[in-house]
């Protein structure tokens, strides 16, 4: 707990701005909560809430992820602000047009039931197409850097800038064919919350993971670090397996979603 506290506190000294949207995304997250009982509007199956709520916390800990992260590189005071101001916004209009759309009782995502609802979801493409330019940014700057923490870190965070981006090239294929389902259309029986489908194909679990991996990954070598000193060659190595397993596992979903199969029968 003392390390999420201490995150909270090196994002909030060197971007009090990007800190507290990430506080609004988290008490976005929280109030979806009440909002599932007091509201019982279904969309595609699932309560109206439940999508705001996995959005809310997602972005909230991407968010929080980026502010923390680009402590690290040696990037000027005026790109760092840049960098900090381009994520938590577009995040948190994001989260504002999936709101707003739970509100209405409609879809967010692949709608165009009229002008103004495939507006809004062309507005959210665009916002999600910034990020990657972002994440791709990251992941060159890792390359070319050297950043303020051990070696074998910086290699983790770079796998995990790789696995990421290739967790969005996955939401661009389901952007391509307008679903996340693969087999059947969208909707029907789904896995508890997460609502992934217990009888098809579902691009969003590999799409979770992926974008997930620079938390993940960056993660598993700081603890690596932290609790083994050892070479670092060998740290690199063990992260390299890690990584390439996890890496093949988001890649075994999305081959598996992709032929029709859920990721879960229940």
């Amino acid at each position: 707990m003392k390390y999420i506290r201490s995150i909270f506190k090196t994002v909030k000294q060197e971007s009090p701005i990007l800190y507290y949207i990430v506080l609004i995304l988290f008490t976005g997250g929280l109030l979806c909560i009440p909002a599932m009982f007091i509201d019982n509007r279904e969309i595609m199956g699932i309560n109206a809430w439940v999508k705001p709520f996995k959005f809310f916390v997602s972005t909230a800990i991407y968010t929080l992820t980026v502010g923390f992260l680009i402590t690290f590189y040696p990037f000027s005071n005026l790109k760092k602000h840049i960098i900090r101001n381009l994520v938590s916004w577009t995040m948190l209009l994001e989260m504002v047009i999936v709101t707003y759309q739970a509100g209405r009782g409609v879809q967010s995502h692949f709608n165009f039931s009229s002008e103004f609802n495939g507006a809004l979801f062309g507005v959210m493409g665009i916002l999600v197409a910034i990020n990657v330019v972002v994440m791709v940014f990251f992941a060159f700057e890792t390359i070319r850097l050297k950043l303020k923490l051990a070696k074998a870190i910086q290699y983790a965070i770079l796998l995990g800038w790789l696995i990421t981006i290739f967790g969005s090239w996955v939401g661009g294929q389901m952007i391509a064919q307008m679903s996340h389902n693969v087999g059947i259309p969208d909707g029907g029986e789904g896995l508890p919350l997460l609502n992934w489908s217990t009888i098809a194909g579902d691009l969003r679990v590999a799409h979770f993971f992926g974008l997930h991996s620079i938390q993940i990954v960056p993660l598993f070598a700081w603890i690596l670090h932290k609790k083994w000193a050892e070479r670092t060659n060998v740290h690199v190595y063990i992260i390299s397996i890690f990584a390439l397993v996890f890496a093949s596992f988001i890649f075994y979903t999305f081959y598996q979603a992709s032929q029709g199969l859920p990721f879960m029968r229940m």
